[in-house]
């Protein structure tokens, strides 16, 4: 079964009711301890006088980061409800049909500062954290949640293809090894132009959406990394490098027009 691997969003949306966040309820389990710590951690940064130079927020995000500090009271929503922006609005999870919704279910994975890994059912409170934070109480967060999630992806993965749809700073926090490193395909946009084939930065989010989209769906369900370019071709126009032995592939897909 194919794995999709997401990036949270900057931008979260708010709930207005719900129960409050209970980390025995969510997926992944085995992360409830480390869980515990940064959480307690990210309250106590949150409370004070320098926590946006710790949590290296700019000063219009002040009031989520204040509201850190009430994390555990705070109404919860789906992870599906919960991430926004450029990626989440072009994979669009509300919009799947049954099929579709229950492959997301299923496939999709959000590696979070926070929580460390997320289905799309999972409850959680509206945050502000990232990855690249060096949270105190802590640490790095990549190295934090390092250990604890090799834990995990590799049992949620099983045999089949990872689609890695990450950000950088939270590819940092989990690296497939080994035969999983060979299964592994990171997603990369490029444009295709006169001059050959560039790199796409901002609007490679929404490309890396529609893939994750495409991909929940049509069912396709590739077995290996070069049958994933087939299972796009309906809807882009992509290429994958040559195979290295303990090695992710690399998968470019040229941003659609």
């Amino acid at each position: 079964m194919t794995l999709v691997l997401l990036p949270p969003s900057e931008g979260k949306a708010v709930g207005l009711r719900g129960r409050p966040l209970d980390l025995d309820a969510l997926s992944f389990p085995q992360l409830t301890a480390v869980r515990e710590q940064v959480l307690d951690a990210l309250v106590d940064a949150s409370a004070g006088p320098d926590a946006l130079a710790v949590l290296g927020a700019p000063k219009g995000a002040a009031e989520r980061v204040a509201a850190n500090v009430d994390l555990r009271q705070a109404p919860t929503l789906r992870a599906a409800e919960l991430y926004t922006g450029v990626l989440y609005d072009a994979l669009d999870l509300g919009s799947l049909d049954g099929p579709g919704t229950r492959r997301a279910a299923r496939r999709v994975v959000v590696v979070s500062a926070l929580f460390g890994a997320l289905r799309p059912g999972d409850r959680v409170p509206s945050y502000r954290l990232s990855m690249d934070v060096d949270l105190p109480g802590v640490g790095p967060l990549a190295a934090a949640w390092r250990p604890a999630l090799d834990q995990v992806l590799p049992g949620a993965a099983g045999r089949g293809v990872v689609v890695d749809l990450r950000s950088s700073a939270y590819v940092a926090a989990w690296r497939p090894s080994g035969d999983l490193a060979e299964r592994t395909v990171a997603v990369h946009v490029v444009r295709d132009g006169p001059g050959g084939r560039t790199a796409v930065s901002h609007m490679a989010k929404h490309t890396r959406g529609l893939v994750a989209r495409h991909l929940l769906a049509s069912g396709a369900d590739p077995r290996t990394p070069d049958d994933l370019v087939d299972a796009l071709a309906p809807a882009f126009v992509a290429s994958i490098d040559e195979p290295r032995p303990g090695r992710p592939r690399r998968l470019e897909v040229v941003e659609p027009t």
